[in-house]
């Protein structure tokens, strides 16, 4: 036994230098030495006790575990747990997750498939629509079951659209699904696309709501077309509304915040191994004297909380709601040999005053939350009402 555990630490040595030494040049376009340079070269930055520990860790769990499992499923949950330990983003793609999420377009906007439901009777959201055949059903879920939480965040006091919310995201991003109280959570991806057209409609105050779910590639333009159609209507502000807008394309919201900013760093962009970046204003006076609002809530994230970002930050927009979900981050698609593939995150974005966004957030000028029992229409004319009123 202790001859085969050593063999598995040379083993396991020579692969993390082998990998550490392949990471390092593919960054630094440096090129690949032969093995023995490449040994002499890296040894001492192997982390020789770290792999001895966790050989030992692996040998305990291969031999004590109360079922079986083979290397395969062991080094699998091994990878896994190490990327998806860097932050709440990063994730190891199996060939067929990868496979998937090439298929989707980014910035598009998805929920999962099935629908909830609440019933009356239990009190509690269940779900519906669910086929046979479908993603969800495969990982044991059925029709009529009862769910408790989604992200963490428990269902049984949010209405429908609050629970749609939290169904909706990114395209290929995932969500935590917990059908009980003291059950272990499921991890589901978002796979079921969904229309994401930009919906406007002119209050009787004559404030110019525009929702907008995600940042694509056509959204700057959008939004100027739909302006420029009410411009003999007198409107007096236009207010943006990105509630559970999960973000889309950085380059939308970066051209969208252009259509209202005429100088100045709309965000900037900080990696170790891919360079800092800023993105500019460019000079522009077409909508200089629209008044702007933004409406956000706390599923407001990524490029929807950059673009409200500028918009703050430059005192371009009045930002009304509740703090934005937090995540600024870049992530970039790292293909393995074995048609696997790292998901991870290489940059984070800031705000044009230098504030990072992840984990953090933006705060609104003016806090006002949407109450369970408020219906949507009032909300949205008590919100145009506070846009108007504002200096």
């Amino acid at each position: 036994m202790a001859l085969q555990r050593w063999k598995m630490i040379v083993a396991l040595t020579t692969l993390f230098m082998c990998v550490s030494h392949s990471g390092f040049a593919a960054v630094k376009n440096q090129p690949v030495l032969d093995f023995d340079d490449e040994v002499e070269e890296n040894y001492a930055e192997v982390p020789v006790e770290s792999i001895q520990q966790f050989v030992q860790i692996y040998s305990i769990v291969k031999e004590n575990y109360v079922d079986v499992k083979n290397d395969e499923t062991l080094f699998q949950q091994a990878i896994k747990g190490l990327v998806s330990g860097l932050d709440r983003y990063s994730r190891y793609l199996s060939p067929e997750d990868y496979k998937q999420l090439l298929q989707y377009t980014e910035g598009d906007i998805a929920s999962v498939d099935f629908e909830l439901v609440y019933e009356q009777q239990l009190h509690q959201w269940v779900i519906q629509g669910l086929k046979d055949n479908a993603d969800s059903a495969k990982q044991g879920l059925r029709n009529g079951v009862t769910v408790f939480k989604i992200d963490d965040q428990e269902l049984k006091k949010l209405n429908h659209d609050q629970v749609s919310s939290l169904l909706n995201g990114s395209i290929g991003s995932t969500l935590s699904l917990q059908l009980a109280q003291n059950s272990s959570p499921i991890i589901l991806v978002r796979n079921k696309k969904i229309e994401t057209d930009i919906q406007s409609v002119l209050l009787h105050n004559q404030v110019l709501v525009i929702k907008v779910k995600v940042f694509q590639q056509d959204t700057a333009n959008e939004i100027k077309r739909i302006i420029e159609e009410h411009s003999s209507s007198r409107v007096k502000a236009v207010l943006l509304d990105l509630r559970n807008n999960p973000g889309g394309l950085l380059s939308a919201a970066v051209e969208s915040a252009d259509l209202f900013l005429n100088q100045g760093i709309i965000v900037s962009t900080k990696s170790r191994s891919e360079g800092d970046q800023q993105f500019q204003a460019l000079p522009s006076f077409e909508f200089q004297n629209l008044k702007l609002g933004i409406l956000i809530n706390n599923r407001s994230a990524s490029a929807a909380e950059v673009f409200t970002a500028a918009m703050k930050d430059h005192g371009r927009a009045w930002v009304i709601g509740e703090k934005s979900y937090g995540k600024g981050v870049v992530q970039k698609l790292f293909p393995l040999s074995n048609g696997a593939a790292l998901q991870m995150t290489v940059s984070h974005y800031y705000t044009p005053k230098g504030q990072m966004i992840e984990g953090v957030g933006i705060q609104p000028n003016q806090q006002y939350l949407l109450q369970h029992d408020m219906k949507e229409e009032n909300y949205l004319e008590h919100v145009a009402e506070m846009l108007l009123t504002h200096k």
